[in-house]
Formats: structure tokens, sequence, C-alpha cells
């Protein structure tokens, strides 16, 4: 918006036409440092009304909605200035008086209040779940412990339901701190699972997962426990990205 020009196209059927399969953001995406700044929006509001718009659909996360919500509050007072310093006429600020925006949570957290899961949620641990499943095959083999360390910034969303899905034996997430005694009821866990005959443990860890004093619980450290207390032969895997990428799920398609 702030840059203009090309880069604000009227959409046709075919610009939406054949992209339903696809995953990540297909129309594109990009952070804009100038949308920060006040002259930034003012440039913004300059184009949109230029060309008749002031209705938005906003597709992001907490940026991308909060931004918008600034750029909503803000709109009689820069259609004020833009009159003043006349970059548009009297009739182009009555035609545009009221900015319309809808805003679509588009964020693997699922952390969005008010919403019953936000657009990619379901795709992503599809990609968790297909990334468990394969690592079961070779941590059975070899009797390893894997350590996964998923997405979801402060939200355990990802965490618990993919620990769930699996039957991984032990789970980390941010509205659930454990106690300081959470290194002995792990260990204790895991080693009543191989007991009875298992011959792997799982444990997933959300990113933002901590202690019940709100220091961080991570991979590395998870692991520490688990070598120098059970011995056992332990990895680590973050899946990182490969989370956000890959086709939609048919939840996400119809979302």
């Amino acid at each position: 918006m702030v840059d203009g020009e090309d880069n604000i196209k009227e959409a046709t059927w075919k610009s939406v036409s054949g992209i339903i399969h696809l995953g990540g953001t297909v129309i594109g995406s990009a952070r804009c440092a100038a949308f920060r700044t006040k002259e930034g929006r003012l440039k913004a509001a300059e184009n949109l009304v230029k060309r008749g718009i002031n209705n938005l659909v906003i597709i992001g996360g907490d940026g991308s909605l909060t931004g918008a919500n600034i750029f909503r509050k803000e709109w009689s007072a820069l259609m004020d200035e833009l009159t003043k310093q006349q970059k548009i006429t009297s009739v182009m600020k009555e035609k545009c008086s009221h900015l319309n925006i809808v805003g679509m949570v588009g964020s693997i957290d699922n952390d969005f209040c008010g919403t019953d899961m936000t657009i990619g949620t379901d795709s992503a641990l599809h990609r968790i779940l297909e990334a468990v499943d394969a690592i079961v095959t070779t941590a059975s083999s070899h009797q390893r412990t894997f350590i996964l360390e998923v997405m979801g910034r402060h939200c355990g969303y990802l965490a618990l339901v993919a620990a769930l899905s699996s039957e991984a034996d032990f789970v980390f997430i941010p509205e659930w701190p454990p106690d300081d005694d959470w290194p002995d009821k792990l260990c204790l866990k895991l080693q009543q699972e191989r007991e009875v005959g298992q011959r792997l443990n799982i444990i997933i860890i959300s990113e933002g997962a901590t202690d019940n004093k709100g220091q961080p619980i991570t991979a590395k450290q998870v692991e520490k426990v688990v070598v120098e207390r059970l011995k056992q032969d332990t990895r680590i895997s973050v899946l990182g990205h490969i989370q956000r990428g890959g086709n939609p799920s048919a939840f996400d398609r119809i979302l």
C-alpha cells in the first residue's frame, strides 16, 4: 500500500483460480518498515483513496492485524491531513470517509482469541505428525529418545495436540509451566515406559515453554537431563519452517 503504483492490482477470478492446493502465501507477503511510521501510513492512505479503495481484507498474524487496527483508528486524521496537503480532493475524502476492515488470522500458532482455528494451524499439525511418524521408525530401530521442538511462540496448541495425536511420552507447553521437580517426573515416566518394553520415547517441546519461574525449557536442557540420568541415546530434532510449508490440509482449504 505504501509503494502503490503496480503493487496495487485489481483482482479477477483468474487471480484466485487454481491455487487452493498451494501452501504458503500465494499472493506474496513482505514486512513494511515504512508502514510503522505515520508518514508511511499517510502514503498508504493516499494510494488507497486515489484508487477509491476503502475496504481491506487483512490476512496475517499479530503484526498485520495490529497495524491494520492502527490504520483504522488514524483513518479520519489521515484523510484530513491529505486534504489539507491537497493530495486528495474533498470528493475523494467523502467517498472514502470510512475504512472498513475484515481481519483473517493467518497463523499456525492458533493463538488468537475468538477464533476456533486460525488459518494454517491444521496444515502445520499435519507436517508435525508426518515428522513424528517418520522419526518413530528410526527411534524404534535404535531404541532412542527423540526430543522434538515445534513452533507456536507463547501458545502450546501445536505441541499439545501433536503430543496427543502421536502418543508422545512427555510434552512441555507455555500454558502449563512444570514444577521444579520436572526432571524427576520426566525421567520416571521415560523409565517406566522402557521397563514395560517400549523401545523409544518421544518428547515434544513448544518453542515458548518455560518453567514456573519463567525460565525457558530448551531441547538441549531436556536432552542433558535424559542423557545424564538415564544414559539413553538421545537426539534433538527442531522442525522449524517445515511446519509452515507444504500443501494445505482439507480443513484449511475449506477454511
